[in-house]
C-alpha cells in the first residue's frame, strides 16, 4: 500500500481492530462487517490492510504504545486506541508516507466523534518518529516486541520447537500466500493455468498438492477466471493433502468430522465422485452455512449435520464408515499468518481445553469406523500436545488401532506422521495422523 486512502478506512479499520481487541470479535468477521459499509475497492483493500496489518504486529505495537504513552488509555476510548495502533502500525511497517499517514490517522478522530483525541494522537504518533531508533535498544529484551507474539506462545514455541522456534514466529508474521485448489471435476491444472495467463494473472503450480497453485499476488476471489462457475476454491495447500491422504476409492461411506466451512469436504467430493455417501458434520449452524454455500457454488452434493460430533448417538444411523477425517478444533497455531488475531484471542489454558476436545472426538468417532477403515487425524496446530501426544495417547491400550504410515517428502518422520511448520514449503503450519481399525 503505498497511498493512504480516504479516512473512511481509518475509521472502518479503528472500528474492527477494537472488536478485535475488545470485544474478542473474529478479525474476520469484523472486517467483513464493516468493509461493507465502504463502496471504493481502493478503500476497501486499504481497510482490509490496515486491519490484518495492525492486528498481526499488534504484540509489538502494544509494546511500544506502553513505552509512549505513560498512562493507560481509558476503557471508553477502546477505539482512539485502535487508531493509534493503526497510525503505528502504518509508520512502522507500511511504504505510506508518514505525513500521511499521521494526518489520515489523526484526523479518524473527529469521524470516530472525539475531536479531543487528535491532538492526543498527533503528539504520540509524532512522539514515535522522532523516537524511533531508540526502541530496538529499549525493548531489545521485550519478547513481544522482538518476536510479535505473546511472551507465553513464543515460549511454548520454544519448548516444542528448540531448533525452529524463531523461523515458526518469523513465518507467522507472513503476509500469507494465495493459494488455490483446481477442481479436477470441471477442469484440469494446465487448463485453469491457461486461463489465468490470459486473464493476465500471474501463477504456478505447487508440488506437493496436486490440485494446488498459487497467485503471485493475491486478489478477489469474484475476479478469478471461473470460480462463480465452481472451477477453483481458495485453500492452503497443505490443507489441501487432506483428501489425499484418506486413500478414497468408489463406493465408500465417508465421514467428515468438524466440517465446516467445507474445504476439505469439497476436496473430498472433487477428488472421488463414486463414493457413496460423505456425511459433514458440524456443530455450528453457522458455519455450516458456509459450507452449503460452497458446496452449492461447485455444485456437489453431501449430507449435512449440526450437531456434536462427540455425541454420535444423537445423529448417527448406525451404518459404519470406511473412511473418517477429523479436522479437529485446536489452537490455530499453524494458521497464524491468515489469521492473526488468534494472537489476541488465545491464552495458555486453551491447549488443555482443545486438548480434551480432541480426546472426546477420537473415542467418540472410533466407534463408528469400520473395520479395516481408516480415521485420518488433522490439526492446524503445531502444538506436540494437540497433535503427537494426543495420538499416541488414544492408542495406548488399544489394540485394535494401529498406525498408517504417512510418507511426504517435504517432511520425513519415524513416526509416519506429518507436521508442517508455518511457512515451510511456503504452506501452512499443519499435522496429520492416519489410523486403521484392525
Amino acid at each position: 500500500m503505498d497511498l493512504p486512502g480516504p479516512v473512511s478506512a481509518q475509521l472502518a479499520a479503528a472500528k474492527s481492530v477494537a472488536s478485535v481487541i475488545g470485544n474478542g470479535r473474529s478479525l474476520l468477521t469484523t472486517v467483513k462487517e464493516h468493509i461493507n459499509e465502504l463502496g471504493d475497492p481502493d478503500t476497501r483493500g486499504l481497510t482490509r490492510e490496515l486491519c490484518y496489518g495492525t492486528v498481526r504486529w499488534l504484540p509489538q505495537i502494544e509494546a511500544i504504545a506502553t513505552a509512549l504513552i505513560p498512562r493507560p488509555i481509558k476503557a471508553k476510548d477502546l477505539d482512539i486506541r485502535a487508531l493509534l495502533y493503526i497510525g503505528l502500525y502504518q509508520l512502522l511497517h507500511t511504504t505510506i508516507p508518514s505525513h500521511a499517514a499521521v494526518d489520515a490517522t489523526v484526523s479518524a478522530c473527529k469521524d470516530l466523534g472525539k475531536p479531543w483525541a487528535a491532538a492526543f494522537v498527533n503528539g504520540v504518533l509524532r512522539n514515535f518518529q522522532r523516537r524511533r531508533d531508540e526502541f530496538p535498544s529499549l525493548l531489545q529484551g521485550s519478547t513481544a516486541y522482538v518476536h510479535a507474539h505473546p511472551h507465553w506462545m513464543v515460549e511454548a514455541f520454544r519448548a516444542a520447537w528448540p531448533d525452529r522456534w524463531q523461523s515458526i514466529c518469523a513465518a507467522n508474521n507472513q503476509r500469507p500466500p494465495m493459494t488455490l485448489r483446481i477442481n479436477r471435476r470441471v477442469t484440469s491444472m494446465p487448463a485453469y493455468l491457461d486461463a489465468l495467463d490470459r486473464a493476465g494473472i500471474e501463477a504456478r503450480a505447487l508440488g506437493h498438492a496436486p490440485e494446488a497453485v498459487t497467485l503471485t499476488k493475491p486478489m478477489n476471489v469474484e475476479s478469478l477466471p471461473g470460480f462463480t462457475a465452481g472451477e477453483v476454491s481458495v485453500q492452503d495447500e497443505a490443507a489441501q493433502l487432506a483428501a489425499h491422504l484418506l486413500d478414497l476409492s468408489a463406493g465408500q461411506r465417508v465421514l467428515d468430522a468438524c466440517a465446516a466451512p467445507g474445504g476439505k469436504t469439497a476436496h473430498i467430493l472433487e477428488l472421488q465422485p463414486d463414493i457413496d455417501e460423505l456425511i459433514a458434520v458440524d456443530i455450528s449452524e453457522d458455519r455450516m452455512r458456509l459450507l452449503e454455500s460452497s458446496l452449492t457454488r461447485l455444485r456437489l452434493n453431501a449430507k449435512m449435520i449440526v450437531a456434536d460430533a462427540t455425541l454420535p448417538d444423537r445423529w448417527w444411523d448406525g451404518v459404519a464408515f470406511e473412511r473418517i477425517l477429523i479436522d479437529a478444533p485446536c489452537t490455530g497455531t499453524g494458521v497464524i499468518r491468515r489469521q492473526p488475531d488468534i494472537k489476541v484471542h488465545r491464552r495458555p489454558d486453551d491447549i488443555a481445553g482443545f486438548v480434551t476436545t480432541q480426546a472426546l472426538l477420537l473415542r467418540a468417532l472410533w466407534a463408528l469406523l469400520a473395520q479395516g477403515g481408516k480415521l485420518l487425524y488433522a490439526t492446524c496446530s503445531i502444538m506436540p500436545a494437540e497433535n503427537d501426544r494426543q495420538l499416541d495417547a488414544f492408542l495406548e491400550g488399544r489394540p485394535d488401532a494401529g498406525s498408517c504410515a504417512i510418507t511426504a517428502p517435504m517432511m520425513p518422520a519415524a513416526s509416519g506422521r506429518l507436521q508442517i511448520l508455518p511457512g515451510a514449503h511456503g504452506m501452512d503450519g499443519f499435522f496429520y495422523g492416519l489410523l486403521t481399525k484392525r
